[in-house]
């Protein structure tokens, strides 16, 4: 019984991966771009998430500015999920909700790009955190489910919402991790060009 639940865990996942790839694939695209234009002009992604997204943030921030598959300059990322001097001074000086939104208008200038991971689209702190990096005039890349939640109607025609189209967190974070991947890979491949990764 055990085995036959795990193995529906692969199988509900696959399914979804699936079904997502050609629907997610062209904002994928406009994000990757989004970032290209920003890393390239000297630009930085601020990377933020609660949980298992501030999990995918630091992941995300790891690969860009360490490396994905290939060799290549460093890239300039900053998860805001991190330090925890600045969370819990933030946190018990101003309340939660403004730990990631004061760490964009600190640091986010115009250019620069906020990776913005939700699975519900409802947090607060990554509402507060879209907000402000709309004040400071920077793209907004989106990472949702459950419809896109609030954060759906937060966005401008500028930014880019990769909205996972399934309810349950578990499954959004799954596909969620690949969408970073394909982050990674996207920008990877316009800097240094079509060639067979590493296996």
């Amino acid at each position: 019984m055990l085995e036959l639940r795990i193995q529906q865990h692969f199988i509900d996942s696959a399914d979804l991966k699936y079904q997502s790839a050609q629907s997610l694939s062209k904002p994928i695209a406009a994000a990757v771009q989004a970032m290209l234009a920003c890393v390239t002009s000297g630009g930085k992604v601020l990377a933020c998430g609660n949980g298992g997204s501030a999990a995918d943030a630091q992941h995300f921030a790891a690969e860009f500015v360490g490396r994905f598959e290939r060799e290549r300059p460093e890239l300039g990322a900053i998860a805001l999920t991190t330090d925890s001097s600045i969370l819990t001074a933030v946190a018990n000086d101003y309340g939660y909700n403004v730990v990631f939104s004061r760490q964009v208008r600190a640091l986010g200038l115009p250019g620069d790009v906020l990776l913005a991971i939700s699975t519900s689209g409802n947090s607060a702190s990554i509402l507060a955190a879209v907000d402000a990096a709309h004040e400071r005039d920077m793209t907004v890349v989106a990472l949702t489910g459950k419809g896109g939640g609030k954060m759906a109607q937060a966005l401008r025609e500028t930014d880019v919402h990769i909205c996972v189209p399934h309810e349950r967190t578990a499954r959004i974070q799954e596909v969620h991790l690949l969408v970073v991947h394909c982050l990674c890979d996207g920008v990877d491949t316009q800097l240094l060009g079509e060639q067979e990764s590493p296996k």
